[in-house]
């Protein structure tokens, strides 16, 4: 019967981490899997559309030529001219002109681009050059923005929960240390004694079980000994294991005898798992300083990791890229030569974005406190004050 119970509250338990965690899981995974269609999408329409030269480009090769026939080893008084003219001829030449597109728009190409556009990062130097991609881009980007917010509120959640764990163990750790270095050790021995008094007077009374009063009274051994009643002692047992089980084991008796319940129980806290996203982020209150410091060293870190497999990225660079990522601006002015390395970076970004955004909605609120104690401040200012005239 005992490894019977402790089955099933062992699966009980699994259910609960289960369901627990599910709404989450399913979060990052119907991202993943949103990410990997658009990038076979992607890949398939960019990759294999056909290199048509316009005229523009034509006309970019025959001025190309033309500048480099007028080079000549007496180009000094004209440098600066010449300078400007190539300048001005390279200003207008497009990058596709220099791209193979199945090199460009190949799997892991297409999956960091379809990255670029559902976090809104958009560097600028990957985008869809056929007109059905353009369409398909703006559709992909209409659903999987809304997707990547959802997971980002939802391990918002999360990182709100641990930070706001740690910031109160935090406390309560700093507060012990003051209280012992403020307290004086005749005051603690006293609140000690005075608290060990107080606990020994204290006596909880549980109440005696049958077999316990059967063994303290010896009236009841005699007459044990003398009748041999063996079938009420037996049954007196029997009745002392039922009232000693725990509720638990009924509970999941009758779930078991009507499995409806479970299933109901169950896809109750799933749903309330749902219903309680962004309630978490609400709640928390640290410090903007600590989020500042949390942000510097998770950028720091990326960056010394970076010039690793970019080697023309050093760490300023690397700080520069990562800080442009996680705040979503993408200027696109940095570019990654292996951007299918960085995509196994892809749970980092999405942390990194969490953290930015935690720290924005902190600014966000300490700044709204600001403009009410300024606007409190203004109004008491312009007030007019009460005149007291004489009676």
């Amino acid at each position: 019967m005992a490894s019977t119970s402790q089955r099933l509250r062992g699966k009980t338990a699994c259910k609960k981490i289960f369901w627990a965690v599910f709404p989450h899981a399913c979060f990052i995974l119907s991202l993943v899997i949103y990410a990997f269609l658009g990038a076979l999408m992607f890949s398939h329409i960019e990759g294999n559309r056909k290199v048509e030269f316009s005229e523009d480009y034509r006309n970019f090769l025959q001025n190309l030529t033309y500048l480099g026939r007028s080079l000549s080893d007496n180009m000094t008084e004209n440098e600066v001219k010449f300078k400007k003219k190539i300048h001005d001829l390279l200003n207008t030449a497009q990058q596709d002109w220099f791209v193979n597109p199945k090199d460009k728009w190949s799997f892991f190409g297409s999956l960091f681009f379809c990255c670029t556009v559902f976090t809104t990062v958009g560097y600028g130097n990957t985008y869809p050059v056929t007109r059905i991609g353009k369409y398909l881009c703006m559709l992909y980007a209409f659903f999987g923005i809304p997707l990547m917010f959802l997971v980002l509120t939802d391990m918002g959640d999360i990182l709100a929960t641990v930070l706001s764990k740690s910031y109160n163990e935090f406390r309560k750790l700093q507060a012990k240390i003051l209280a012992s270095k403020l307290c004086s050790g005749s005051t603690c021995n006293k609140r000690n004694e005075l608290k060990s008094r107080a606990q020994s007077k204290i006596v909880i009374n549980e109440p005696l079980t049958i077999m316990e009063v059967l063994k303290s009274h010896p009236s009841r051994k005699r007459r044990l000994i003398k009748y041999r009643n063996v079938e009420l002692f037996e049954m007196l047992i029997a009745r002392e294991n039922e009232q000693t089980k725990p509720e638990r084991n009924k509970s999941i008796e009758r779930w078991s005898s009507c499995p409806e319940l479970a299933r109901g129980k169950t896809m109750s806290r799933v749903i309330e798992n749902f219903d309680k996203i962004g309630k978490e982020l609400e709640k928390l209150d640290v410090p903007i300083v600590l989020m500042v410091l949390v942000i510097f060293v998770y950028i720091s870190c990326a960056a010394a990791i970076l010039p690793k497999w970019e080697s023309n990225l050093d760490f300023q660079e690397a700080f520069y890229f990562c800080f442009i990522t996680l705040t979503t601006i993408g200027f696109g002015d940095t570019q990654l030569e292996h951007p299918k390395f960085f995509l196994f970076f892809s749970l980092y970004i999405i942390i990194g974005m969490e953290i930015v955004f935690i720290a924005f909605k902190l600014g966000q609120e300490r700044l709204i406190v600001l403009y009410k104690k300024v606007i409190s401040f203004c109004a008491e200012k312009k007030m007019p004050s009460k005149k007291i005239y004489p009676k």
